[in-house]
Formats: structure tokens, C-alpha cells, sequence
């Protein structure tokens, strides 16, 4: 018998999955793999180590990539697309990685009998579960936890779901259409620029930074229950009063598609009880030491 003696993380090369890959590398002792289109992922983010092997490729060819499943023993899916207003303009990479290539990772553990956690979104529960429909981010986020829900039902599969709100942090991307509001103010302040803000800037977000979202990620997979998760701050700031946290100039943009005026925390989706989870890092906090960092020249 074959041991399950490796991960997977997509999007590995990303934000969110490189910060997961360090805490795999030193709280387990598993192999890592880290599946990355690089779309919006980058090689600067890779970790020099021999337990982790890096391969470029697409979700949805997961068969190909994945010469021996049965060595497999979890899958953090996080490669997808994760841009609500870009998924208007996006739209076909939007679907093609939230459907076709999550339905191929959801088809590969279900089955090799490989453990799934899955990262959901905040933008999918605003409005008692109305703003799933807001965007076509939200759109396949939403349906890609009614399929999970019916693979449970028709197939027993088991996965933990873990509710992401307005991730912030190292390694964020800071330029270009994948940027975060975080990243793009640290890049803004740095450069002199005015910080933009896309209009009214009312709009409220539970702001939460990396290292409390993927302490949850890892617990949630440590206790291997098969439940809904949430990791959001308790606090909650406007976009505005983000910016005025920098003590820039603003530049206000035109509303967008999509946009949604508040983050919604919830207790129940698709039926199952969200535990939720909070985190230690204020946003306040982050940002006055990332100013005294600029200003004592350690940026």
C-alpha cells in the first residue's frame, strides 16, 4: 500500500498559497506540490526547498500534471480566479478556472479519495445570500459550494470550506488587474502617488491579514471535520478610512460593476453551521508599521 506522503496547493505561486506552502513546510512533515498557471502567481514567490516541486499548469489538466494520485493525501484548492470586479472584463478565464478546472480538481479527489479544502468567498454571502449573483466571481463561487454540497449528498465526499474576507499581507500583489486595495495603497504610498479609491468609499471590509487566514486554513485541516469556516477580523473599515490610515492624498475612481458596500459575516451556508474564526492582526496596526518601515528606508 502507497503512502499518502504529499500536498497540493494550487495556486502555490500565488498570494495566498506560496504564505500556505511556508506554514505546510514547517508544521508538517508532508511533500508539497504546487500546481500554478502563474496568471497570477509569480516565481519570486517560490520557496528553495526539496520537499516542494513547482509545476506550471492549468487545474483543469490536474490528471496530467498528477502522475501518481495515490501519493496524494490533500488538496488546498486556491488557484482561482479571485477578482470580482476583473471578472466582468475577465470573464471567460473567470469561468474556465472556477468551473472547468475546479470541477476537475473536485473529480480527482472524490476520485483517488483525497482531501479537499476549499476556499470560499465573502462576496458570495452578502444580502442573506442575494449577492452570490452580483458578479460572475460570486456566480461560481456560489455554485462551486452547491456542487461540493450535492457531492457530499450523492457521494459522501468530505471537504473543509474556509471563508476568506479581503486577504492582506506579504507577498501580496500590489500592481496590475490582480492587485489587492491593501497592496495597491502600499504601492501608491511608496511611489507618492494619491491613493485611489473607487467610489462612494463608504464601502466597508472586514480586512484580514495572511498569517491569521492560513493558521485557520491549517487548523480547519488539522481538525478534519468536514465543516464551514470563516477567518475575518472582527473590525471592520471603510475604504476610505483605510486610505486616511496613510495620511495620503485621494484620487476618487468611477463606482464599478459588482461592488459590494459591505462584508457579510454569517452563521449558516448551504445549510451547514459556519464556525467562525477572527484575526489577532489589526489592519491599523499593519499599516503604521509598514509607514515607519517606508520612512526608516527598510521598504
Amino acid at each position: 500500500m502507497k503512502i499518502k506522503n504529499s500536498i497540493i496547493v494550487t495556486g502555490g505561486a500565488g498570494f495566498v498559497g506560496s504564505n500556505l506552502l511556508d506554514l505546510l513546510l514547517k508544521k508538517t512533515k508532508f511533500n508539497l506540490i504546487s500546481i500554478d498557471d502563474y496568471s497570477s502567481g509569480f516565481k519570486k514567490n517560490h520557496i528553495i526547498n526539496k520537499r516542494i516541486k513547482y509545476l506550471k499548469g492549468n487545474t483543469k489538466d490536474i490528471n496530467l500534471l498528477i502522475k501518481n494520485p495515490k501519493k496524494i493525501h490533500t488538496i488546498f484548492h486556491f488557484g482561482e480566479f479571485s477578482r470580482i470586479y476583473q471578472s466582468f472584463i475577465y470573464m471567460n478565464e473567470c469561468l474556465n478556472s472556477n468551473t472547468i478546472g475546479t470541477n476537475s480538481i473536485f473529480n480527482f479527489c472524490l476520485k483517488n479519495n483525497i482531501r479537499l479544502i476549499y476556499s470560499a468567498t465573502s462576496a458570495s454571502l452578502g444580502n442573506k445570500g442575494g449577492d452570490k449573483n452580483l458578479s460572475p466571481y460570486a456566480f461560481t463561487k456560489a455554485k462551486n459550494l452547491e456542487l461540493l454540497e450535492n457531492l457530499k449528498k450523492w457521494f459522501g465526499f468530505k471537504f473543509e470550506v474556509i471563508y476568506f474576507y479581503n486577504v492582506y499581507g506579504e507577498k501580496q500583489i500590489q500592481t496590475g488587474a490582480m492587485a489587492t486595495v491593501i497592496g495597491i495603497f502600499q504601492h501608491q504610498y511608496i511611489n507618492q502617488k494619491p491613493l485611489t479609491i473607487v467610489k462612494p468609499g463608504t464601502q466597508t471590509r472586514r480586512f484580514t491579514h495572511i498569517s491569521d487566514t492560513i493558521e485557520i486554513c491549517l487548523k480547519a485541516w488539522k481538525l478534519n471535520r468536514c465543516r464551514h469556516y470563516s477567518i475575518s477580523h472582527k473590525k471592520s473599515y471603510s475604504i476610505k478610512d483605510v486610505a486616511k490610515m496613510f495620511g495620503s492624498k485621494i484620487r476618487y475612481l468611477p463606482p464599478r460593476s459588482g461592488e459590494r458596500y459591505a462584508s457579510a459575516l454569517t452563521n449558516m451556508a448551504y445549510n451547514n453551521k459556519v464556525r467562525r474564526y477572527y484575526g489577532k492582526i489589526n489592519l491599523k496596526d499593519y499599516v503604521s508599521s509598514f509607514i515607519r518601515n517606508v520612512k526608516n528606508n527598510k521598504l
